[in-house]
Parts: structure tokens; C-alpha cells; sequence
């Protein structure tokens, strides 16, 4: 019997900081989504594309749910509750504990209202010592909501992750395909050239710091001899933030272009002229104004 060409969309949701985004750029063998160990790293949807001979899974990577505390955290919170009303699939990555706190228990709500199949993903069993730990924690999970399958995983030492697409294709419908072969990201290049930056920064300053910082390209233009130039601007929210970011001498704003200089050019595949500067926007995140300006956009959800 012929096997039906399938594909749909997927989204990622989970609490901030539970390897969403890793596991992400883990399947499609490529760098999309900014990873940090701070939370709410993601503030818009990404899509990503991954295809085999069964058919081609959209990947949709939302920011992590949380108590919002400003407008962009609201924006956030938006996208990621928008995403699974309009999805085949959604993949729940937790963490491995036998403790639901709050946050799990509101995107359990959040799941509970609709009737795409949800699979459980439990994420980082590398961190488990003892394997009978596991069936424990799927016994903490299982009656919180009506899950389709539950699936322990570890995104970073890629353990049963080929496992986990099984099991997505056994619930994707009949369909299209969407992108190209080819196709890994729906992102501008642009977009993904300012979530770089903003990665080495959220990666290299101080705690307070990061969730207070956007990142916007000014210009991006590719000379005749394939060098590509690059100005971007790193927003912050007060003047002694935008000290920190340039730090002595400017040390640390050349340290967080260089990290973001090699991961671009090693994305585009060629030289990168990369010119970083500081400006101070007070209170941007409670702007709708500045927020549009950003990227954050209300009306794109």
C-alpha cells in the first residue's frame, strides 16, 4: 500500500527556558531560534521546516507562557495562545519533575479548551540519573490533560527524538507540500541576523539587563565582492543599561559582535562586516509604538 504524503503545522509550548528552541534547531539541523539559559528568550513565532520522503512538518516555535509583566510580555503570551488554535499538533515540552507548578497547570488549561492532539514532550532526561525516575514523571503528567502520547526526550543529546517524529506524522493529516525541500526557516534573514545579536547579548550581560533589550537592522547590503555589511542597533530601556552593553572601552559591545559576526557569516555562508550601536529607548516594552517598530507587532498575531 502506498504511504499518503502527509503534512501540518506543529507548535512548541511550554514555560520558558524548557529546551523549546533547542529542539527546534536540533531537528532541522540548523541554528534558527536563539537558545540562552535566561527564560523568555523567544518573543515571536518562528517557523521552521522540516521534510523527509514521509511528508514536511511547519514547526512553530512560541514564546514560552508566562505571568506577563508589560506590554511585550502580554504580545508574548498572545502569540503563543494564538499559535495552538490554528495547528495540527502541539508539542507540550516540560521539564523532568514530578512538581506542576501553576505555569504548567494554566498551559494545561490553555490545551484542555481545544481538541488538537497534544503530545507530551518530556525534555533534558540526559539530567536524570536513575531511568525509573522517568515513569514517575509521567505519572505526575498523565491526568492533567487528555494527552494523545507521551514521549521522554533530550533535545540536546538528541535521545529519542527520531522517535517523537513518528509520532507527530501519526497525527498530521493527509496534505501538501508546503515549502520546498530546501526550505528550513519562513524568517527574513534580516530577522534572524537581529536574533543572533540579541542572543549573544542575552548571553554575555548582566541579568537585568537582557529582557529590556530589542535589536533592529538598520542596513543590510551585499557588496559586489559577496561581503555583506551590516548596521544594527541594540535598544535598551535606561542610560546606565546602554554603560553596560558598551562596557570599558567598548569591550563588551565588540565581544557581542563578534560572537554574533561568526554565527551570521557561518549562517549566510560568507564574510560579514557587522557595525553595532547603543541606543536608549525608555520603557519600550509598555510602547505599542516602539514595540511595532521592534518587530513586536499586535495586529500580526
Amino acid at each position: 500500500m502506498e504511504n499518503k504524503y502527509k503534512s501540518g503545522f506543529v507548535a512548541l509550548v511550554g514555560r520558558p527556558n524548557v529546551g523549546k528552541s533547542t529542539l527546534m534547531n536540533h531537528l532541522i539541523g540548523q541554528k534558527i531560534a536563539i537558545t540562552s539559559d535566561k527564560p523568555q528568550t523567544t518573543r515571536n513565532r518562528i517557523q521552521t521546516v522540516y521534510t523527509d520522503e514521509r511528508g514536511q512538518i511547519i514547526f512553530l516555535d512560541t514564546p514560552g507562557i508566562h505571568k506577563a509583566k508589560n506590554r511585550l510580555g502580554e504580545y508574548m503570551v498572545n502569540v503563543a495562545e494564538h499559535t495552538l488554535r490554528e495547528v495540527d499538533v502541539v508539542l507540550w515540552l516540560v521539564e523532568p519533575t514530578t512538581y506542576i507548578g501553576a505555569g504548567e497547570r494554566h498551559i494545561a488549561e490553555e490545551l484542555n479548551k481545544g481538541k488538537t492532539p497534544v503530545i507530551l514532550v518530556i525534555n533534558k532526561i540526559d539530567t536524570v540519573k536513575r531511568q525509573e525516575e522517568i515513569l514517575a514523571f509521567i505519572d505526575a503528567y498523565k491526568d492533567i490533560c487528555s494527552f494523545a502520547e507521551i514521549i521522554p526526550v533530550s533535545a540536546l543529546k538528541d535521545k529519542n527524538t527520531d522517535r517523537m517524529l513518528d509520532l507527530i506524522y501519526e497525527y498530521l493529516p493527509e496534505g501538501p507540500q508546503y515549502y520546498d525541500e530546501d526550505t528550513v526557516t519562513d524568517q527574513p534573514m534580516r530577522q534572524i541576523a537581529a536574533e543572533l545579536i540579541r542572543e549573544k547579548a542575552l548571553r554575555l550581560l548582566n541579568d537585568e539587563i537582557p529582557h529590556g533589550i530589542a535589536v533592529t537592522i538598520e542596513k543590510m547590503k551585499e557588496r559586489p565582492n559577496g561581503i555583506i555589511d551590516i548596521e544594527a542597533t541594540i535598544v535598551c530601556e535606561r542610560d546606565s543599561h546602554k554603560g553596560i552593553i558598551i562596557g570599558k572601552g567598548g569591550k563588551m559591545l565588540k565581544k557581542i559582535g563578534s560572537a554574533a559576526r561568526v554565527e551570521i557569516e557561518n549562517l549566510m555562508d560568507t564574510k560579514v562586516n557587522l557595525q553595532l550601536w547603543v541606543k536608549v529607548r525608555k520603557e519600550w516594552r509598555d510602547s505599542e509604538l516602539y514595540m511595532k517598530n521592534y518587530g513586536y507587532n499586535q495586529k500580526d498575531i
